[in-house]
């Protein structure tokens, strides 16, 4: 008889398994991620698989109509600005991770959450890397209620599910999945094998009780979630805790979200009683000086659900390099010098000799395509050292023929800017008011040559 399996080798970017190692990754193409891993038994074909599923019995069939369209109650967290990343609450028998960078405030926000909830919904804080005495200090210090919170000091994940199972909480947060280990699985914790089972199991308690289960990640060094690709599958809702450690404010975005919007952005800021939400973004991202230097624009992103207004700053100065440098922060940099190469073709102005350096002020990460145009206005400001006016807001996608697309929700972007003051907005022809906005002159443009004249 042919020998049996009991490894097996995955990817830890894709998920991608192989029978035996390799250095690269054929689905994905990365060097050196593949992790080993051990399977468990295979029970026979009339009895239960290990994913707990039915091997011979027939499963329950019905059709779409058959099924009952119920809205699921949702549990809400007492912040605004984390209800709105989730969608608007805590679904019951969902699976949330939140990641981060250690020290962002992952602890600290599911800390505050829990207490709060604990008041009226039993909840269980499972903690894996601090003491339950650590864990009170911290909630003594930011001034939580703690008579109702209960907490567990505990890394095997059989005790966690049958003291949950016992205890049947609402909700059960573990920190961190990391640190997780079952003891079937001989590999240490926070391997391939550990987390992934873990987690598993973990998340079919959570399925089969219908409990919120909320589990903490850490990152990898290239700011990605540690563990293998498959963890992500598993979740219902992925969340990151983003912030540079010399700004007080912090950054969560939903990367994945089965129950609301996707790359849903919820701001906050680190104080000494805990974080902090900030109900205004656009406000604390817009603290300009009196007097505007060249190079400065604001735009309008479309985060998940609403309008958010942010500062771009642009540098370009003389290089004495041989190859002039392209640096970018909250950008990507491979459109940078794609715009840089249409500005040069179809608007006449040539940096290729210059550096150039642009930044997103407050350290958000602007991933769509609607700053195009502010970020080639802010290029030609700095270059020609002409300040633009400060209440002037532009967004537009600009294509390689140099032509300005349009972006979506287009009014909600020029409705919110008018709220803030600005007088003063140039837009793709697409975006153009079919009614006018009472204070604000709006200008559409087609080329890129017709926003050039609109800077005048």
């Amino acid at each position: 008889m042919a020998k049996k399996k009991t490894t097996a080798y995955v990817c830890n970017d894709c998920g991608a398994d192989y029978s035996k190692w390799q250095g690269q990754c054929v689905d994905c193409g990365a060097w050196n991620t593949l992790a080993e891993i051990r399977l468990g038994p295979v029970s026979g074909a009339g009895g239960r698989s290990s994913t707990g599923f039915a091997g011979a019995a027939d499963g329950l069939i019905s059709t779409l109509a058959e099924i009952e369209l119920a809205d699921i109650p949702r549990i809400g967290t007492g912040s605004a600005e984390l209800d709105l990343v989730l969608g608007g609450g805590l679904v019951p028998g969902s699976c949330i991770l939140v990641g981060g960078e250690p020290g962002a405030g992952k602890s600290t926000l599911l800390l505050q959450t829990l207490c709060k909830l604990a008041e009226t919904h039993s909840a269980l804080y499972v903690t894996g890397e601090e003491s339950p005495q650590q864990v009170a200090m911290r909630a003594h210090r930011l001034g939580l209620p703690t008579d109702k919170l209960q907490i567990m000091a505990e890394t095997a994940v059989e005790t966690v599910c049958g003291t949950a199972a016992r205890l049947a909480p609402k909700i059960l947060v573990v920190d961190s999945i990391q640190v997780m280990q079952m003891d079937d699985i001989a590999s240490a914790p926070g391997s391939v094998s550990q987390v992934r089972e873990s987690a598993a199991m973990l998340v079919r308690h959570a399925k089969q009780t219908g409990t919120v289960l909320l589990l903490v990640g850490h990152v990898t060094k290239d700011g990605s979630l540690a563990g293998p690709k498959v963890l992500e599958h598993m979740i219902d809702c992925s969340l990151m805790l983003e912030g540079s450690s010399d700004s007080h404010f912090r950054t969560l975005r939903s990367h994945k979200n089965r129950f609301g919007a996707v790359n849903e952005l919820g701001v906050f800021a680190m104080t000494e009683k805990g974080l902090r939400e900030v109900s205004n973004p656009s406000a604390i991202f817009l603290q300009r000086g009196d007097e505007v230097a060249s190079g400065s624009v604001v735009i309008v992103v479309w985060e998940g659900t609403r309008p958010l207004l942010v500062e771009l700053q642009a540098l370009v100065d003389d290089s004495h390099l041989g190859n002039p440098r392209r640096v970018t922060v909250g950008l990507d940099h491979n459109r940078l010098a794609m715009l840089l190469a249409v500005l040069h073709r179809h608007g006449g102005v040539m940096v290729g000799d210059q550096d150039v350096f642009v930044n997103v002020v407050g350290g958000v990460k602007v991933l769509e395509t609607s700053a195009d145009l502010a970020l080639i206005l802010a290029v030609i400001s700095s270059f020609r050292d002409h300040p633009l006016p400060q209440d002037l807001v532009v967004f537009g996608e600009v294509g390689l023929s140099g032509e300005i697309r349009p972006v979506q929700n287009g009014q909600e972007r020029l409705r919110e800017a008018a709220k803030h003051g600005f007088k003063r907005a140039i837009v793709p022809a697409g975006n153009a008011p079919r009614q006018p906005i009472v204070g604000m002159e709006v200008v559409p443009v087609r080329k890129l040559t017709d926003a050039l004249d609109a800077l005048g």
